[in-house]
């Protein structure tokens, strides 16, 4: 099974995934954890280029994004998936269609075709979506004391932007997409997560 976690910087993916992967493997599944950017060896200097660098243009930003995410699915999601293994990913096409999409003003659809050729098609099984306002999330984000990348220290009207295009896309997905309230208890945002992945499994 592949699994998704969405939501704009501060919401709470991280944890949650390191959760969800804990209780997988305590149903004897196999479980590999990645992210994007940077799943992969390719994947790690294109994430310093996108994050930890000078300007990037809107455009050459979404094509690196779409670069990265090829090679990942190529040599880190696919061969999982055949091995029968569980992938766990933080962001996939969903976060370039919110960011680049809405919060750059490229276009969703645009950016939403450029993501499914680089990924040959391949969405996950269930695409978790921690959604939080904008606002919320910046101070989230400050109160960790860690230094923003250059997505992360974008305006608050641009997470507004991107937010808004993540309902726009779970409402018109709702069989692959749980949107859970972000502001709910971190146990509670879980207990939501594996009532949804062990209704998948038949469990």
């Amino acid at each position: 099974m592949f699994i998704s976690f969405e939501g704009i910087d501060g919401v709470g993916k991280s944890t949650q995934a390191d959760l969800l992967e804990a209780h997988l493997v305590g149903l004897s599944r196999e479980v590999v954890r990645t992210l994007e950017p940077g799943g992969s060896e390719l994947g790690r200097d294109i994430r310093k280029l996108l994050l930890h660098s000078g300007h990037v243009d809107a455009r050459a930003e979404a094509l690196l994004y779409a670069a990265d995410r090829a090679h990942h699915v190529a040599t880190v999601i696919r061969p999982a998936l055949a091995e029968g293994k569980f992938v766990i990913t933080d962001r996939y096409l969903d976060s370039s269609v919110a960011y680049q999409g809405a919060g750059r003003i490229l276009g969703a659809t645009e950016v939403r075709d450029l993501s499914m050729w680089a990924i040959q098609g391949l969405l996950p099984a269930l695409t978790v979506l921690l959604d939080l306002d904008a606002a919320s999330a910046v101070a989230r984000r400050a109160n960790t004391g860690d230094a923003p990348d250059r997505l992360e220290r974008e305006k608050v009207e641009f997470f507004e932007a991107v937010r808004a295009c993540y309902l726009e896309l779970a409402a018109a997905e709702p069989e692959r997409f749980l949107v859970v309230d972000a502001r709910l208890t971190v146990d509670e945002i879980q207990s939501k997560i594996r009532a949804r992945v062990d209704e998948l499994l038949g469990r």
